[in-house]
């Protein structure tokens, strides 16, 4: 029947609507299904704002709060209605999303003063007007011309040199009120959405936080990480002896043929941090017989390790590399989720009690057949690898769960150093859009999983949510727990992975559920300009992804 669609859902039976219908409007009758709001859907495998029409047959999926992507969205817009109060609060100063950190989002407001804890208490009470008033946030689709013209007016002048190098024709510009921003990403549609957030001074900035997907009617308390802080402290600082806070000024170097000296500079940061590292580390060789290096997916541990075991070696320490990787119990008896997937996250998918049976054997000046796990066959494998250790010589254990006392509970806390190491970038999108550290290690594994495990980019996202879990659960909750941190990010990157992973995303098919998050990588490495990786190490830690590593 001409002028009506039918709307098939995913967890309720289809209906008809009339052609041209809101998402909104249908998300209505949707809502007694979710315990959370509604904030966002996808249909057919493309995620759309809630203002969007529906002007065909079409496949429903709404996203609520208790969703990776509808949690996403949340944050996003409460980090809008933040920056809308600042405006109307503050309109000679400026606020800056800075990072995640403790359970929220760390920002700074720039006043050309101290910023106090009542100017929090007063920006707070302003957040909670305008979700009271719930004003609409309306997105405007302006021309890149309309757009440069409307920030070069307001003086962010980041944007409109972000705006100038991008190759698109149009740009989403969200409004609420008076006050407008470019933000990268779906949005709520009204103020109103935004039902629990806690502002919390925490100086020299504030602690932005929303509830998570699975505790979200309360909001997660504040978990101070200040060995964390400091690690990204010292990657503004970077960020700072680079000149390249934001991807537009990367972008310059790039077009101006100026990169050569910013990817040396980065390098050389690495380097000394390392060398800093070794000199902690032979500082107390007395005691310590292993070295933990531990974090997160694609951090870049292994390489770390091994350039870390160069430095050791400068100072008259030779250690001898482990890798966590080789002691996996065979395929068939990998622990499995919730969801019945294999759980390669798990710390039950290492063999602790062999594991645990080596490092003593080692220790005790023993020599020890070592295995090799063969990723492409799942299995575990002894090849006649047989090492043994001297009394001064220390061994290198990279993996995941380094800092889990499990893993090692065999050996002494006090013969064991703890590192931990993660790709915290120094860079933003700008001002008030960040690069989550989570995509840029995303990418780094996509590129890897391509060149060295014979994956996909399909593959890699579909096993991507699976690795979140096993991070937050046995790898975030022991970070403090280091002696030292390591950050593995490098300025440059991201504009080098472009070239990698974009071949690799534009082959996930709309008819695939990952085609969303795929579109919005594809999206986001869009604002870099490539860059050839003709200057970078061999020893680099970014070569242990895109290739030609020397180790």
């Amino acid at each position: 029947m001409s002028g009506e669609v039918f709307v098939s859902f995913a967890n309720s039976e289809g209906r008809k609507y009339p052609d041209g219908i809101t998402l909104l409007e249908i998300s209505k009758d949707a809502q007694e299904f979710f315990d959370t709001p509604i904030v966002a859907a996808r249909i057919n495998n493309e995620i759309k704002n809630l203002e969007s029409q529906v002007t065909a047959n079409c496949r429903i999926e709404f996203l609520d709060l208790t969703t990776d992507e509808g949690n996403k969205i949340y944050q996003r817009s409460l980090a809008f209605v933040m920056v809308t109060a600042v405006q109307e609060l503050f309109p000679d100063g400026e606020v800056t999303v800075e990072h995640s950190l403790g359970n929220g989002l760390y920002c700074e407001l720039h006043l050309g003063r101290d910023v106090t804890p009542d100017d929090i208490t007063k920006l707070e009470q302003q957040i909670q007007v305008i979700i009271k008033e719930n004003r609409p946030i309306t997105k405007r689709t302006l021309t890149i011309a309309e757009a440069i013209s409307l920030f070069s007016t307001s003086g962010q002048l980041e944007k409109v040199k972000l705006l100038k190098q991008l190759n698109r024709d149009k740009v989403n510009i969200y409004y609420c009120g008076t006050a407008y921003d470019y933000m990268y990403g779906t949005m709520v549609p009204s103020t109103g959405f935004i039902t629990l957030f806690g502002l919390a001074f925490y100086k020299p900035g504030f602690i932005l936080r929303s509830p998570n997907k699975d505790n979200y009617a309360v909001l997660p308390p504040f978990n101070d990480q200040p060995k964390l802080a400091q690690i990204f402290r010292e990657a503004e600082r970077w960020g700072s002896i680079l000149k390249c806070g934001y991807v537009s000024s990367l972008n310059d170097y790039a077009s101006k043929n100026e990169i050569g000296n910013i990817i040396r500079i980065a390098e050389a940061l690495h380097e000394k941090k390392i060398a800093q590292i070794a000199d902690f580390v032979s500082e107390h060789r007395d005691a310590v017989r292993i070295i933990l290096v531990a974090g997160p997916s694609s951090s870049g541990k292994t390489t770390f390790a091994q350039r870390l075991g160069i430095q050791l070696r400068v100072n008259g320490i030779t250690p001898f590399p482990i890798s966590l990787d080789d002691y996996f119990v065979d395929r068939d008896h990998t622990p499995r989720d919730e969801k019945g997937d294999y759980d390669f996250e798990s710390i039950e998918s290492i063999d602790l009690k062999l594991f645990n049976e080596h490092l003593t054997m080692l220790l005790n000046g023993e020599a020890v057949s070592i295995p090799t796990y063969n990723f492409r066959t799942g299995q575990r494998e002894f090849n006649d690898k047989v090492i043994q250790i001297k009394s001064n010589q220390p061994l290198i254990i990279e993996g995941i769960h380094g800092l889990n006392e499990r893993l090692t509970s065999a050996i002494p806390r006090d013969h064991k150093i703890k590192i931990y190491i993660s790709a915290l970038t120094q860079l933003s999108i700008d001002n008030h859009n960040r690069i989550p550290t989570t995509d840029t290690r995303l990418i780094r594994r996509i590129v890897r999983d391509s060149q060295f495990r014979g994956h996909d980019a399909l593959r890699t996202l579909e096993l991507w949510q699976s690795v979140r879990r096993g991070e937050e659960r046995n790898i975030f909750p022991f970070q403090e727990e280091a002696d030292i941190m390591f950050n593995s990010a490098l300025i440059y990157e991201l504009g080098v992975l472009k070239k990698y992973a974009e071949p690799l995303l534009r082959k996930v098919d709309v008819s695939q559920y990952q085609y969303s998050e795929a579109k919005r990588l594809l999206n986001f490495l869009g604002y870099f300009t490539s860059i050839d990786e003709g200057d970078i190490p061999k020893n680099s830690i970014l070569r242990e992804f895109i290739g030609e590593s020397c180790f």
